[in-house]
């Protein structure tokens, strides 16, 4: 099994082969609602693979454990929300596709995590005066920002759970309704996304492919996992959970 790995990509010693399938453990995790957990991938990835060539790898993988996350949560969808920013969405797509090989990325990290303090600053705020509703989440220009700022992030780094989990929150989903909603956002990107990769950026091989599979066992673990944590938590500790991950997530891509 090693060897064949090996001749899959040579960096897959076994150090890095555990490694691999840690990250999809945790993957598989976050799409059941343990959300930032998969977000930390994202340098585990890059290390074994490199930056570019990691987000050809762990695409295949993020659209099998978004297949399997809107298998058991898809009638939790709430689409208003999803309608409202896919249009921005793809436009931050098509930007970075555009754009993504002149950007520096420590300035987009930078740009990513202001973003990202800015708006949990005014959740929070906004959470401690106890109102119900605030006139932010629902204007034109939130959605329009959130959107173009998620579809840039994604593309470029498959980065973009601190935004729409911001997204997401803001609009007080409960802790089902957050996760089925955002399970079918994902999947329809990361979708999306894989024509692109595959014809313009070029850094999806049929190796990758093959790797994408056999961690399927392992990703449907992680959801399994998921499913039975996250039904243990109340709603208010649910919430919270995810403020501290898109918090600490939010650091370490800028690490």
């Amino acid at each position: 099994m090693n060897s064949f790995l090996l001749s899959l990509n040579p960096n897959l010693t076994p150090g890095y082969l555990l490694l691999f399938f840690l990250v999809a453990l945790l993957l598989g995790m976050s799409k059941a609602g343990l959300s930032g957990f998969g977000l930390a991938a994202v340098p585990v990835m890059a290390m074994i693979f490199g930056a570019k060539e990691s987000t050809g790898v762990i695409l295949p993988m993020l659209i099998a454990a978004d297949i399997m996350a809107v298998t058991y949560y898809h009638r939790s969808a709430v689409w208003k929300h999803i309608l409202k920013i896919l249009p921005w969405v793809a436009v931050g797509i098509t930007i970075a596709l555009i754009t993504g090989k002149m950007i520096n990325d420590n300035q987009f990290r930078l740009v990513l995590l202001s973003v990202v303090w800015i708006m949990l600053i005014l959740m929070i705020l906004n959470d401690l005066r106890k109102k119900k509703e605030s006139d932010v989440p629902h204007h034109p220009m939130f959605g329009f920002s959130m959107g173009l700022a998620g579809g840039f992030a994604t593309m470029i780094g498959n980065s973009a759970g601190p935004i729409f989990n911001l997204y997401f929150l803001s609009m007080k989903l409960p802790k089902r309704e957050f996760i089925g909603t955002s399970a079918w956002l994902y999947l329809i990107m990361n979708t999306g996304k894989m024509p692109l990769q595959i014809l313009v950026w070029k850094n999806i091989s049929f190796d990758y492919l093959i790797l994408g599979i056999i961690s399927i066992p392992v990703i449907a673990l992680g959801i399994f996992i998921g499913i039975r944590v996250v039904k243990l938590f109340s709603e208010s500790f649910y919430r919270y959970f995810v403020i501290a991950t898109t918090l600490i997530t939010s650091v370490l891509l800028f690490l």
